[in-house]
């Protein structure tokens, strides 16, 4: 098949953007000509695509931007040239578009009464978002990365029509307990972790909307939290972590090239969203044999069974009771064997091979 993906930034950084380049990857692998049509493409992967050029307009404004590649792609897409035209963006010119976080009318419907009305009749910029989500939902074909999208599209834009849900994947190669193991006692002594303390490690870059807040409270003695991200706010945070008198117990390590160091230094990962279309850092925990911690409200929750392949905080487990389990080496152990196998299941491969079965169905 000749198909067309439409995305900004075809790079590895980013949850959204590395699931494109993935399967990008794996239907290259099946033999399907791939173009992708982009803004950015980082140069070590223009060699796996026909890479299509986009300019990038207005770019002190998101909405502007997004209606700026809209009409681009719209001008520089060729009509029936394609077998499938497939976007990772806010679109209405393609024949399928994967959805990778929850609607901006379910943003708006968190708001206080006064700024809902505000924002949702008075605020042009979420006027004209609210008009491109409204046309994006008519797609031929909605892919929701995790069921808590498909039931946030069902609730406030009343669509189950034609709607899959396609989960992220994990390279289980890359994040692989044996493999991390090697490198766990060097990066513990790096970040002066000793003995029996426990790393707690969370990763991130939103951090108010990711829970940060309801971890600090709960870092106990024998813990120490390693924050892998570069988060909003970050000021605000750094004063939480001298009112909790934690300034030992938290490391804030900004942007790293390479994560896979701290899922070696790390005995926990957590990861306590307010909201999360997904979360990728679990499954990558997962798959390097960690016992983790989510929120119910998490589209990876759907992977987790709690207290057998990790913990979920809910009206029935907080997240200083799922941490007092996870004291226990024994239960870290058994639960992390059992991540481990789950994510075995969820591999790019399984999503592109998801794809192509799904294009060839309904598409081809």
């Amino acid at each position: 098949m000749k198909i067309a993906f439409l995305v900004k930034r075809f790079t590895l950084s980013g949850g959204k953007e590395r699931y494109v380049v993935e399967l990008v990857r794996d239907l290259n692998r099946r033999g399907h000509n791939i173009h992708v049509y982009a803004c950015k493409c980082e140069p070590s992967l223009l060699k796996e695509i026909t890479f299509h050029q986009v300019p990038s307009r207005f770019t002190f404004s998101s909405v502007l931007n997004t209606l700026s590649f809209i009409r681009e792609t719209r001008k520089l897409v060729p009509n029936h040239e394609y077998d499938i035209v497939h976007s990772h963006e806010r679109n209405y010119t393609q024949d399928i578009v994967t959805l990778h976080s929850f609607s901006y009318l379910e943003g708006l419907e968190k708001y206080s009464f006064f700024r809902k009305i505000d924002q949702k009749y008075l605020s042009l910029r979420s006027l004209l978002y609210l008009m491109l989500e409204k046309r994006q939902m008519k797609s031929p074909w909605l892919v929701s990365v995790s069921q808590a999208v498909s039931n946030d599209i069902k609730k406030y834009y009343d669509r189950t029509d034609n709607i899959v849900t396609i989960p992220p994947g994990v390279d289980t190669d890359c994040f692989n307990p044996d493999t991390i193991k090697k490198h766990r006692d060097q990066a513990r002594k790096e970040n002066h972790l000793y003995g029996d303390e426990l790393a707690v490690l969370f990763v991130g870059s939103a951090f108010q909307r990711k829970g940060l807040d309801r971890i600090l409270p709960e870092i106990s003695r024998n813990m120490k939290l390693f924050v892998v991200g570069k988060g909003d706010k970050l000021a605000r945070y750094k004063k939480l972590v001298k009112k909790y008198d934690l300034e030992k117990k938290v490391v804030f390590t900004g942007m790293v090239k390479d994560v896979k160091k701290y899922y070696a230094l790390a005995d926990i990962v957590v990861l306590p969203s307010l909201s999360e279309a997904f979360g990728m850092s679990i499954l990558e925990g997962m798959a390097c044999r960690l016992p983790v911690i989510v929120s119910a409200n998490s589209g990876v929750s759907d992977l987790i069974e709690h207290n057998k392949n990790g913990l979920i905080i809910n009206k029935d487990s907080s997240l200083d009771e799922c941490l007092h389990i996870l004291n226990s080496q024994e239960d870290r152990l058994r639960i992390g064997r059992n991540a481990r196998e789950t994510a075995k299941l969820y591999t790019w491969k399984r999503v592109g091979q998801s794809h192509e079965e799904f294009y060839k169905k309904n598409l081809h």
